[in-house]
């Protein structure tokens, strides 16, 4: 962090303060700000910059995309405490509501591509997932890491064709499987066994997930994570409904530098390091226990799994069932 009175002179504008809220939300891009804003992209890169300069935030590169985040240093901290205790005026009160709404547009932007893109390709979704890595493997290397324990209450999120409840529904008491595309569900559901009274196939999305507070004991995600555009969110969300003692685990590429992935196949992400992953699971009190690497022919598949922090949580009324 830069000296108090840098500080202080970086957040002596409107425009930049209207940031720092923006970027308290979710990670933006330089464009995203400008959109929400409503001011010229040069003009928003030079408030970055004194931001930047003085500690404030930090830039992380993706492919040919530079996504900014509020400083993690721990010196930050007090700023963001002094934010919340300060009662904004009446104007500040309405430029707050309407840079949320204008960013709510950006998210639902983002979503509308990728749910067009999901719709487009849920027939081929299998197929474009081999693409990557041989699935077999990342599988073995799932199950290796699963069945050392019982699997409980499984959820899958964003279960896509359905292919994790086919690999460890047998395994489970009781599955949930959640999606957001209601053509990915209906493939799913084609694949679910005759007895199917243990599994619920539910149409929703992984940042507001429709469980309560420990209801599941082994949380999946396949594939997913570099969808999201908030994916610390996603984990957090993940381990709220994870019973103490549970698991969630995370298959995912490896950060990578294969834009197209972004610009073709509407991923929000161009994967994950293994230090983004830890800092997201602690803070969203998982412990990561494991970590292992599946290298393919262009990209890296990693696993990540984590486990949840606390006494283990007892069932309770209102679980979704089939």
């Amino acid at each position: 962090m830069s000296a108090a009175l840098d500080i202080f002179r970086a957040l002596g504008d409107p425009t930049r303060l209207r940031i720092i809220y923006l970027l308290r939300a979710m990670e933006l891009a330089v464009g995203e700000i400008a959109q929400v804003v409503g001011q010229s992209q040069p003009r928003v890169s030079r408030h970055v910059r004194i931001l930047s300069e003085a500690g404030l935030v930090e830039r992380r590169k993706e492919g040919n995309w530079v996504f900014l985040r509020l400083c993690r240093d721990q010196g930050m901290e007090p700023f963001l405490a002094l934010f919340d205790q300060l009662s904004p005026s009446e104007g500040e009160q309405l430029w707050q509501k309407a840079d949320l709404a204008r960013l709510t547009a950006v998210r639902a932007d983002r979503s509308r591509a990728a749910d067009s893109y999901f719709a487009e390709h849920a027939e081929k979704w299998d197929a474009i997932r081999s693409l990557h890595v041989p699935e077999r493997d990342v599988e073995r290397a799932m199950t290796d890491l699963l069945e050392a324990e019982p699997i409980g209450h499984l959820l899958d999120i964003g279960t896509g064709t359905g292919r994790m409840i086919e690999l460890f529904g047998p395994l489970a008491e009781q599955v949930t499987a959640l999606d957001r595309s209601p053509d990915m569900l209906r493939i799913a559901r084609a694949k679910l066994p005759e007895d199917a009274g243990k599994y619920a196939l539910v149409l929703g999305d992984f940042g507001a997930l429709p469980l309560n507070p420990g209801d599941a004991d082994t949380v999946v995600l396949h594939q997913v994570l570099h969808y999201a555009q908030a994916p610390e969110a996603v984990i957090a969300e993940a381990s709220r409904v994870t019973a103490g003692g549970g698991r969630v685990l995370i298959a995912d590429f490896a950060a990578h530098e294969r834009e197209e992935l972004r610009l073709r196949d509407q991923h929000a992400r161009l994967g994950f390091s293994d230090e983004q992953m830890e800092s997201w699971f602690t803070q969203a009190g998982l412990d990561l226990d494991r970590v292992e690497s599946l290298p393919g022919h262009e990209l890296t598949v990693k696993l990540w799994l984590g486990r949840r922090r606390g006494a283990h949580v007892l069932p309770i009324e209102g679980r979704i069932s089939a």
